[in-house]
């Protein structure tokens, strides 16, 4: 089982899907590294050999920011809007969606789920 970028990469799988696996690698980033790598777009996970992968590895830390360190950036970008207290970080902070949406119906996905307004019916 190949291990890049602290994931565990599924064996079975074609490179470009199996890359996807990695927080921040997307299809059309996992085609620019095999292409790069200069891996075939049909090879399979255990198909590669060790310096592959290690070549592999390499092009991702050189190229793209994945995983924890991306988490903890989207993660410093959000705390600095609600830091500011900016109409975004105003909206992260109360849960509600930031990108303008209409909340009078629908936005369930952030709000969470209905709750029961007692002595509403009549």
């Amino acid at each position: 089982m190949a291990r890049i970028a602290g994931v565990n990469i599924p064996t079975n799988k074609r490179v470009v899907i199996a890359l996807t696996y990695i927080h921040g690698i997307g299809p059309q980033a996992a085609g620019e590294i095999c292409e790069k790598v200069g891996l075939d777009l049909t090879r399979r996970v255990n198909d590669l050999t060790d310096a592959e992968v290690l070549k592999v590895r390499e092009a991702i830390d050189a190229d793209y920011t994945v995983e924890g360190d991306l988490r903890r950036q989207t993660s410093m970008n959000v705390k600095r809007l609600m830091d500011l207290g900016c109409y975004r970080g105003l909206r992260h902070r109360r849960g509600l969606p930031v990108r303008g949406q209409r909340t009078h119906t629908n936005a369930r996905t952030r709000k969470g789920p209905a709750k029961a307004i007692a002595g509403k019916k009549k």
